[in-house]
């Protein structure tokens, strides 16, 4: 009896991809597999479809490799809506509550300090966390709360960058595990007006070098190219 063949190619590296907003990790995930056509792929960490930026693809043996990646640190540049909270804690969801900014700028510091260095964070109920092997969002859209321990996490740097009438402005080095959209409710609680986030993106993901993120659009056109030059499209992925 002859083998079942496997379907794609062994193909094996990182690449670095500047996910686009508004779709999933997933989707992309699977663009990128049949870019290549690879019979391995996995991503380290998912983004929120809201969210863009550095989103690591692993094909091949570097699969194995992910659990690194998933383990290591992130930094972020996210821009917070003051003064509304929503059922999601960023755009995508419906707003539940609307309350007036009266923090004064000292309080905001306060507020702002109170997340650097070690703490415990409750994760939302909008995460692919599981609760007795069912993800979290999945309960939360049938209206569904169920009991979440808190984790504990490291927020290494916690840099202000700007505080514009309703909008909020900040960068965050952190821990792996670390929910940004958790960080902005919590802190829109501390200030007594809530939040939520309307951008996000990843800047960093481990050390990997920010220049060498690619677009779909991007890496369409390069392995176009690649196929055409007769050049194998794994040249295009970091090495192992």
């Amino acid at each position: 009896m002859s083998r079942p063949r496997r379907r794609g190619r062994d193909v094996h590296g990182v690449l670095l991809l500047d996910k686009p907003q508004g779709a999933s990790s997933n989707d992309v995930l699977q663009k990128v597999k049949r870019l290549y056509n690879a019979n391995r792929a996995g991503h380290t960490g998912a983004l929120d479809p809201l969210a863009t930026g550095m989103l690591p693809i692993c094909l091949g043996e570097a699969t194995k490799f992910s659990q690194y990646l998933l383990d290591s640190d992130k930094r972020y540049r996210v821009i917070a809506r003051l003064g509304q909270r929503t059922d999601t804690s960023d755009a995508d969801g419906q707003v539940v509550e609307e309350r007036p900014l009266t923090f004064s700028p000292e309080q905001l510091a306060a507020a702002l300090d109170g997340f650097r260095g070690k703490t415990q964070q409750i994760p939302s109920m909008y995460s692919a966390l599981k609760y007795q092997g069912k993800k979290l969002y999945e309960y939360a859209r049938q209206g569904i709360e169920v009991p979440r321990e808190s984790r504990p996490i490291t927020v290494y740097e916690l840099l202000f960058i700007r505080h514009e009438g309703t909008e909020l402005e900040l960068e965050i080095h952190c821990s792996k595990g670390t929910y940004i959209r958790t960080i902005i409710d919590d802190l829109g609680e501390k200030l007594g007006c809530g939040a939520h986030v309307i951008f996000l993106r990843r800047l960093a993901v481990s050390k990997y070098p920010v220049e060498r993120m690619v677009t779909l659009e991007q890496l369409q056109a390069l392995v176009e190219q690649a196929h055409a030059q007769n050049i194998p499209a794994a040249q295009l992925l970091d090495p192992l």
